[in-house]
């Protein structure tokens, strides 16, 4: 008895189709230049990168465009695709350029949001690599510091910190980033150096004023200690005033942080008063 259902069956198309031959259509996989001992096989994303660099010419890719998209998903909290499309923004950018270097950066700080500190010291190498006396190597080497210090690699982390302010004496997050490594050295007295270089540079949150008030502490200033320690807590309380003000004025939603400074990724955006070493956001945030 034929099934009924064999009826209603929809008849797709009968006609020759196109020959075996027809290039338009034909993806040879040995043309595809993909190592099988490197490539894991059920990796999806391997034909779409193999593909991309292989169909799209690296001049009619916009990075900066691709700069900019990534600099977009990290102001929504979304850190995986920001570092996918900083990759991705690497990868068309020149060989060794300054803006291949600023999409390494930029991922680092995402895989750092994430976490992912190994990830972000490896993307952060690899900025170095391509230029250690740049105008983004700063940026770079303190980030780098930081994710070190993560990694619970204080003795590195001081090195790059130190590297940081060498390379740009005027990098104020750099200045606290390598006071605050010196305080766990136990070198308090350079270590207020430091935090008094970052405050002339324009760092003036409530943090680096804390980090001051315990290294003076550490080197005996006991009373000048307990003035900045005050003067941090003001600047605390100013902030949640502020932040309360904020929600009123918005009907009690949350605007979006402001762009760059220590509150940018890898840092502390919250009135906490745990101490914490900062770290950069992206290029551009």
């Amino acid at each position: 008895m034929t099934d009924e259902r064999d009826a209603d069956r929809h008849e797709f198309s009968a006609g020759q189709g196109v020959d075996a031959d027809y290039e338009e259509f034909t993806l040879d996989p040995e043309e595809l230049d993909a190592d099988p001992t490197t490539v894991d096989p059920v990796d999806s994303r391997v034909l779409t990168d193999v593909l991309d660099r292989r169909n799209v010419e690296d001049d009619v890719v916009d990075v900066d465009r691709l700069l900019d998209v990534g600099l977009s998903y990290m102001g929504i909290n979304r850190f995986e695709e920001a570092t996918e499309t900083f990759e991705r923004a690497a990868q068309f950018a020149g060989d060794d350029s300054l803006d291949a270097q600023e999409a390494w950066v930029n991922k680092g700080a995402a895989h750092a949001e994430l976490e992912e500190y190994d990830e972000a010291i490896g993307a952060y190498k690899e900025a170095l690599r391509i230029d250690d006396d740049s105008e983004h190597a700063a940026t770079a080497e303190t980030n780098l510091a930081y994710a070190l210090w993560e990694s619970g690699r204080s003795e590195q982390a001081l090195e790059h910190a130190e590297r940081a302010v060498e390379i740009d004496p005027r990098f104020a997050q750099a200045w606290y980033n390598r006071g605050f490594l010196l305080i766990e050295r136990g070198l308090a007295e350079d270590a207020v150096n430091c935090f008094d270089n970052a405050i002339r540079l324009g760092y003036r949150e409530a943090d680096v004023l804390e980090e001051k008030a315990r290294a003076l502490e550490e080197a005996g200033e006991h009373e000048q200690a307990e003035t900045v320690a005050d003067r941090a807590e003001e600047l605390r309380e100013e902030a949640e005033e502020r932040m309360i003000q904020e929600q009123v004025d918005n009907g009690g939603m949350r605007g979006q942080g402001g762009r760059g400074g220590p509150d940018a990724p890898g840092g502390r955006g919250d009135a906490s008063p745990e101490r914490e070493l900062e770290g950069e956001g992206p290029e551009g945030f």
